[in-house]
């Protein structure tokens, strides 16, 4: 995934393109609202294959029992704005960003070897 815009303030721009195996391209984006911290940020999100769907998402990171939990919620203006993500696969987006999260927290988890 490339990030185009990443202005992480209130009223900053985001926008990244994710390209699939065969090249083709599918781009997100939105602006944040507030000042994005390490516990909470919000943003409008919006996948350029479905335009004037837009949702607003709430991501927050909090101890819970010595680890970290990270919960996102999206909120949309229509069951037919939120359809027209899922219709664009925004399930496997999302699994698939889970997965590569957990595996760069693992690596990050994993002490280096000596050389």
């Amino acid at each position: 995934m490339d990030v185009e815009r990443y202005e992480a303030r209130d009223g900053g721009r985001w926008r990244f393109v994710q390209r699939d195996a065969d090249g083709s391209e599918f781009g997100f984006h939105g602006v944040f609202h507030g000042d994005p911290s390490p516990d909470l940020t919000v943003r409008t999100f919006e996948y350029e294959g479905a335009p004037g769907h837009v949702s607003l998402e709430t991501l927050t990171i909090v101890d819970q029992d010595g680890r970290s939990r990270l919960r996102t919620v999206a909120a949309y203006l229509s069951v037919e704005d939120r359809d027209a993500m899922v219709q664009g696969g925004m399930e496997g987006g999302v699994r698939e960003g889970m997965e590569r999260l957990e595996e760069l927290l693992a690596r990050l988890q994993t002490p280096p070897r000596a050389t």
